[in-house]
């Protein structure tokens, strides 16, 4: 098993137009670890995720992980680096089947088919039911199950996820957390986002509190507790 990639982030500034949003971000994820983005609406947290991901280039400041080398810094380039983004809203493609989706999955390499369906359905057998159904029918627990099932296809390196657990029932928001503890396990590096401060307190193991577009605080997840939930007041 490789090392897990260690990720840097060191003074990164973006903006959507002339509106800046992030104002100097620093911040150290140990790699391995599943490290919690938290704080209220507009502190910038989805946004670095969109710097980590290359959809939106960073006005400054830099981004390293470790093992992972992207240059242009773009999300095709990062994809077969092994860095997996699943967007807020879900991360399918909703006029395409269960499996034509799963299919999509092997598009960024060399990889088999047959070894994506079967990792899936092994994970979630509601999907092996559901594998001829288009994708935007699906409920949203399934649909959330089809998008991570990216981070199962292939050799993931580093995970980001913007807020999982948004309108999905609380049973079905601990069986996918459940999953990205296994994945983390494996040697992923995780990074999420969730409004939720005890449920991603629960499967972290750091933690950090993101106010107007700066790191207010870093630390464990017993520490960033209670200083999210000052944030949020």
């Amino acid at each position: 098993m490789s090392t897990p990639p260690h990720i840097t982030i060191d003074g990164v500034h973006a903006a959507y137009g002339r509106i800046e949003v992030l104002h100097g971000v620093d911040l150290d994820i140990p790699g391995g670890s599943i490290f919690a983005l938290l704080g209220p609406n507009g502190g910038g947290k989805s946004t670095l995720l969109k710097v980590m991901n290359g959809r939106l280039p960073a006005t400054a400041g830099t981004i390293s992980m470790e093992g992972v080398e992207a240059a242009p810094w773009t999300p095709e380039a990062l994809a077969r680096q092994g860095v997996v983004a699943l967007p807020e809203g879900r991360g399918v493609f909703p006029n395409l089947t269960v499996r034509d989706n799963l299919r999509m999955w092997t598009y960024r390499g060399n990889i088999d088919q047959a070894e994506v369906e079967k990792r899936t359905y092994a994970q979630f057998p509601r999907l092996q039911e559901r594998r001829k159904q288009l994708a935007g029918t699906l409920s949203g627990g399934e649909q959330q199950m089809l998008a991570i099932s990216r981070a199962l296809a292939a050799d993931t390196k580093v995970l980001l996820l913007d807020e999982m657990s948004m309108g999905l029932a609380p049973i079905i928001v601990t069986e996918l957390y459940e999953l990205v503890e296994q994945i983390a396990a494996t040697g992923v590096t995780v990074v999420l986002v969730e409004q939720f401060i005890t449920t991603a307190l629960g499967v972290a193991n750091g933690a950090a509190v993101m106010l107007h577009g700066r790191i207010a605080h870093q630390g464990t997840p017993e520490e960033m507790g209670e200083a999210a939930q000052a944030a949020y007041l």
